[in-house]
């Protein structure tokens, strides 16, 4: 079962991610927002859309926009609506 972890802490596991170049989208149900600060980064995918950040923080460390998922998705893209993916050192294993 894939799970996100970074600095010890498994911030994501879930059996039902979603693969898109290469990243698993975990379901928003599956992420433990505890772990998770919004950020004010924003970024635009041609074809999925604006994308959204989270900075992660464990133990007192910040992972700055070390996840992000899509609020509101092209149509090609809806399957991922609010689903996090992470980067920055967050182990995806």
């Amino acid at each position: 079962m894939p799970k996100a972890i970074w600095n010890g802490a498994v911030i994501a596991e879930s059996e039902d991610t979603v693969m898109v170049e290469g990243n698993h989208y975990f379901p928003p149900g599956s992420v433990n927002r505890d772990y998770l600060q919004e950020s004010q980064t924003q970024t635009s995918c041609p074809w999925k859309g604006e994308a959204s950040y989270y900075h992660v923080m464990v133990n007192g460390e910040l992972n700055a926009d070390a996840a992000w998922y899509y609020p509101d998705p092209k149509s090609k893209a809806s399957h991922i609506k609010d689903h996090v993916a992470f980067w920055h050192g967050v182990e995806v294993e």
